[in-house]
């Protein structure tokens, strides 16, 4: 038997009228990231309550954590992707500049993985709290549990800024960076203007350091956001999983928020939470397939100066592009 006629196996020898079969492909592709998105942080989660840590990995985290699924994914959108989402050379290289930029100047400031002065800032804040609790579970299970809660209650506030940058102008000009991209890929999640990690990462971060949350929670709650994170703006054919998509935002569901159609785009401003979406009516439900461009504007690719500079242009000229 060929390897396309197993790929169309069906899991079951008939269906009942009206129901759709679903092969081995399908189950791949609808578990991989839940499987992998859960998995990395609960890894480092018993990384943390092992021993095996130690202070001098820090940095060691950081660059597997950041660099390791770039390969990986590199390799899985050239095989699987859609093909007028896959990126030439000269994007991939001008994605490496925003990944750069995320990995040596955003991850210090808006995380704990290494020491950097921003981070001691942190940590400063975090020691200094006026508030009379600490986040600090050493189990397992508490690790990847408070994160989990931590993640809810930060996405909250993340889903209405998120939300106000699609409808006031003033707000729009920091975000569109972020959405004048006209293929989607892993390293897109990176693209992100400096306004936008301010208003939107930085927020996040000072929660957790007033609520005291300790370093292993917050190694861990970088897990998770960086591989889903890269996830929900791949070129792969994943597919949402029941149940853990009516909470955790999937790559379909962010495909639809980074589509031209503007009755998708302003909809699923959850990047890694949705519950917030479905709570307040702006979930949005279309299938990957119905995503049939993304982009904002005139959907034209821009120079990494142009995307800097809207920030900055009139309101004409940022409405114009």
């Amino acid at each position: 038997m060929s390897e396309n006629a197993l790929d169309r196996v069906e899991l079951s020898q008939s269906a009942e009228p009206g129901q759709t079969t679903r092969t081995w492909k399908d189950i791949f592709w609808t578990v991989l990231q839940p499987t992998v998105g859960m998995g990395a942080p609960l890894l480092v989660a018993v990384t943390l309550t092992t021993g095996v840590w130690k202070e001098e990995d820090r940095m060691l985290f950081a660059l597997v954590m950041i660099f390791l699924p770039i390969p990986i994914f590199v390799w899985a959108e050239r095989r699987f992707g859609r093909d007028d989402w896959k990126l030439k050379p000269s994007e991939l290289a001008e994605d490496g500049f925003w990944v750069a930029m995320g990995a040596f100047l955003w991850a210090p400031l808006i995380t704990d993985m290494y020491r950097t002065p921003v981070s001691e800032g942190f940590r400063a804040i975090r020691d200094r709290t006026f508030l009379e609790i600490s986040v600090e579970p050493t189990t397992v299970l508490g690790l990847f549990g408070a994160v989990i809660f931590i993640r809810i209650c930060t996405a909250f506030p993340y889903y209405w800024l998120h939300r106000v940058q699609h409808e006031v102008l003033f707000w729009w000009r920091m975000h569109a960076t972020h959405h004048h991209i006209t293929k989607m890929s892993f390293l897109r999640g990176e693209r992100t203007h400096p306004f936008e990690y301010l208003a939107l990462s930085l927020g996040r971060v000072m929660v957790l350091a007033f609520i005291g949350a300790s370093d292993a929670v917050l190694a861990v709650s970088a897990a998770f956001g960086m591989w889903n994170g890269k996830f929900n703006h791949s070129n792969l054919p994943l597919k949402s999983l029941p149940v853990y998509d009516w909470v955790f935002a999937t790559a379909p569901q962010h495909h639809v928020h980074h589509s031209l159609n503007r009755r998708q785009s302003d909809s699923n401003y959850g990047c890694y939470i949705i519950l917030w979406d479905r709570i307040f009516g702006t979930y949005c439900g279309d299938a990957t397939s119905d995503v049939k461009k993304t982009g904002a504007g005139k959907a034209v690719p821009l120079s990494i100066k142009e995307q800097l500079m809207l920030a900055f242009y009139p309101n004409k000229r940022l409405v114009d592009l």
